[in-house]
């Protein structure tokens, strides 16, 4: 028994030390996705776990908290290779860019307005009653602020949305801000001369039924 004891000490210090080395890569990535390190490092924190669950199991008829299954190592590093099988790597080499324009027709500039104002009041709650929200151009740009620059705080009924387009390309550099003037509406969507178009998605709004589809609608 103080042999089995033994084991599961050990068995329980690989899952600490795992668990460590998991955080360090995560921590290191910061945020990136598909890390290989990170990967790796799960893959071991979850073997450890599992490992250390059979033999709680075995010794005690005990079961941790973690509903793990065991991973193949090779299969694993698998994930990680290229399809020749040297290891694989996350980094590409050119930058892929989405542009998108979509337009919007206003039925009602009163209401659109009073829409973005209400907005603005809703994100400073605390302090004096805002500045009026002028204009329709500041009103929608108000609505995309309060909705962190999602396209998605436009769809509101104070805008009818038009047709938009979608196109994905890949460049050899992501894009400079600080090269363009604020003003420059042209200059941050200019493509180069190198860059190459992957493709373009139209996108057309949905349509209300006419009053005639209407009456065969039942």
């Amino acid at each position: 028994m103080t042999d089995q004891h033994g084991e599961l000490d050990s068995a329980l210090e690989r899952v600490v030390e795992a668990a460590r080395h998991h955080l360090a890569a995560v921590r290191a990535a910061q945020g990136r996705i598909d890390d290989d390190d990170v990967w790796q490092a799960y893959v071991a924190l979850n073997n450890a776990s599992y490992a250390y669950d059979e033999q709680l199991m075995d010794a005690f008829g005990e079961v941790t908290p973690w509903d793990v299954q065991a991973i193949d190592p090779d299969e694993a590093d698998q994930r990680l290779a290229g399809p020749d099988g040297a290891p694989g790597t996350d980094a590409y080499p050119r930058v892929i860019s989405v542009r998108q324009r979509r337009d919007y027709r206003v039925p009602s500039v009163s209401a659109l307005i009073r829409a973005a104002g209400s907005a603005r009041r809703a994100e400073t709650p605390d302090e004096d009653e805002p500045a009026p929200v002028e204009g329709v151009g500041e009103a929608v740009l108000e609505l995309l602020q309060s909705g962190d620059g999602s396209l998605a705080a436009l769809d509101v009924p104070e805008l009818e949305p038009l047709d938009g387009v979608v196109m994905v390309s890949e460049v050899g550099a992501a894009v400079d801000l600080e090269s363009f003037d604020d003003d420059d509406p042209v200059g941050p969507f200019q493509p180069a001369a190198d860059d190459r178009l992957v493709g373009r998605l139209d996108e057309h709004p949905f349509l209300e039924l006419d009053d005639e589809e209407h009456d065969h609608v039942h």
